[in-house]
C-alpha cells in the first residue's frame, strides 16, 4: 500500500468517481466525501463493477456549512496527505447565486479545510481550460465585478474564472502546497466510452445523432479541445508527488483534437447520420438569437480559436508515462456510449425531477 491517503471532494461525479478508481487502483487510501449515504452506496456501487481493487471510506459533508459539517482534527483525517476537489456544478442557466456558492464559496471552504489537516502537501483542484491562469490578487471579486462578468460570462463560466483566482489565493495565503488543473471537455473513458456527463458538446454530439443540428458550428479554426475521463484521473493522480507541480497550473487537454466541424463530420459519419454541410461562423452564432440557433447562449464562449498551454502538462504526464490515447478512436466510443445510453439517461431525469 502507498503512504498517500487522498481525501476527495466530488467524487460521486463524473470526473471523481473515475478520480478515485484510479487513485484505488494506484494503491492509495481514499476517504471520498460524499453529500448523501445514497450516492456513497452507488459509488462503492460502481466502483465494485469497475475493478476497483478497493473501497474508499466515506464522510458526509456538508458545503452549505463553513466547516463542511466536520472537524478536521478528527482520526478520519489525521493522514491525509493530498486534497483532491473536483466538487461543484457544471451547468448552464444557473442564478449568480447559485453558480456562485457552488463553484467559488465551496472551493474556498475546502482549502481552508485542506489547511487544518497536519499531514496534508497538496490541494489539487480541478479549473478548467477557459479560466485557468488566474491572478490570485483579484480574488474574492466585489460585488460589481461579480455581477458585470457573471453577466458577461455566464454565471457557470464567471464563478470558475473567480474559483480559479479565489483557490490559488486562499491556499497561498493559508501556506497550503496547491495544484491547479485545467482540463478540457471531459469525454468518457478511452476504452469504452463511458460517460456520467450529457452537457456541451455532448448534446452537440446527440442533437447530431438525432439530425437536430442545424449547421456545422465555427469554422476549421474553431477548437473545442476533450481529453478522457481516465485520462485526466490519471494525470490528478500523478501530480500530488510532483515538486514541479507545486503551486502550478496545468492545462490537460489533446491538442490533437480536430477542428469542431471536422470532429462532428468525422462523428456523423461514424454514427451513419446525415451531417450538415453549412457552417456557421463563431461570431455569427453569437450575435443570433437563441431561438433560431437552440444553442445555449452560455455555451458559445467555447467556440473559440484560441490554443492552450499544454507543454507543461504534456511533459509532467510522459515522464509518469501517461501518453493520451489516440483521439479519434476515444471521441468514437464516447460518441457510441452517448447514443447507447440516451434512453436510460432519459429516464433518469425524468426519475429525478
Amino acid at each position: 500500500m502507498s503512504s498517500r491517503h487522498a481525501l476527495v471532494f466530488g467524487a460521486t461525479g463524473h470526473i471523481g468517481k473515475w478520480l478515485v478508481r484510479e487513485l484505488l487502483q494506484r494503491g492509495v487510501t481514499v476517504t471520498a466525501a460524499v453529500r448523501t449515504e445514497h450516492s456513497s452506496q452507488r459509488l462503492a456501487e460502481w466502483l465494485a463493477k469497475h475493478d476497483a481493487g478497493g473501497r474508499p471510506t466515506f464522510v458526509l459533508v456538508d458545503f452549505s456549512l463553513d466547516d463542511l459539517g466536520q472537524d478536521p482534527a478528527s482520526n478520519a483525517f489525521k493522514s491525509v496527505t493530498e486534497v483532491h476537489n473536483v466538487a461543484g456544478a457544471f451547468a448552464f442557466g444557473m442564478t449568480a447565486e447559485a453558480a456562485h456558492a457552488a463553484n467559488v464559496t465551496s472551493a474556498e471552504r475546502v482549502v481552508r479545510f485542506a489547511a487544518k489537516l497536519p499531514a496534508v502537501t497538496r490541494v489539487v483542484h480541478l479549473s478548467g481550460y477557459r479560466v485557468g491562469g488566474q491572478d490570485p490578487a483579484e480574488g474574492p471579486w466585489d460585488d460589481s465585478r461579480r455581477a458585470k462578468d457573471y453577466k458577461r460570462l455566464g454565471a457557470y463560466e464567471g464563478s470558475k474564472v473567480e474559483s480559479d483566482a479565489v483557490v490559488q489565493a486562499t491556499a497561498r495565503s493559508l501556506g497550503v502546497p496547491f495544484t491547479m488543473v485545467n482540463p478540457a471537455t471531459v469525454i468518457g473513458d478511452s476504452i469504452n466510452g463511458e460517460s456520467g456527463q450529457v452537457l456541451g458538446l455532448a448534446t452537440t454530439v446527440l442533437d447530431l445523432f438525432r439530425g437536430k443540428l442545424p449547421v456545422l458550428p465555427g469554422n476549421q479554426r474553431t477548437f473545442v479541445p476533450v481529453v478522457t475521463a481516465d485520462y485526466l484521473a490519471s494525470f490528478m493522480a500523478l501530480v500530488p508527488n510532483k515538486p514541479e507541480a507545486e503551486n502550478a497550473s496545468y492545462w490537460v487537454l489533446d491538442d490533437a483534437t480536430p477542428p469542431l466541424p471536422e470532429l462532428l463530420r468525422m462523428l456523423g459519419k461514424h454514427l451513419n447520420v446525415r451531417v450538415p454541410w453549412f457552417k456557421i461562423p463563431s461570431a455569427l452564432l453569437k450575435k443570433l438569437p437563441a431561438k433560431l440557433t437552440g444553442a445555449d447562449p452560455e455555451t458559445l464562449s467555447f467556440l473559440s480559436e484560441d490554443r492552450y498551454p499544454t507543454a507543461a502538462a504534456v511533459a509532467l504526464a510522459e515522464a509518469g508515462g501517461l501518453h493520451h490515447p489516440p483521439v479519434e478512436t476515444a471521441l468514437k466510443r464516447w460518441a457510441d456510449y452517448l447514443v447507447a445510453a440516451e434512453p436510460a439517461a432519459r429516464e433518469d431525469r425524468v426519475a429525478s425531477m
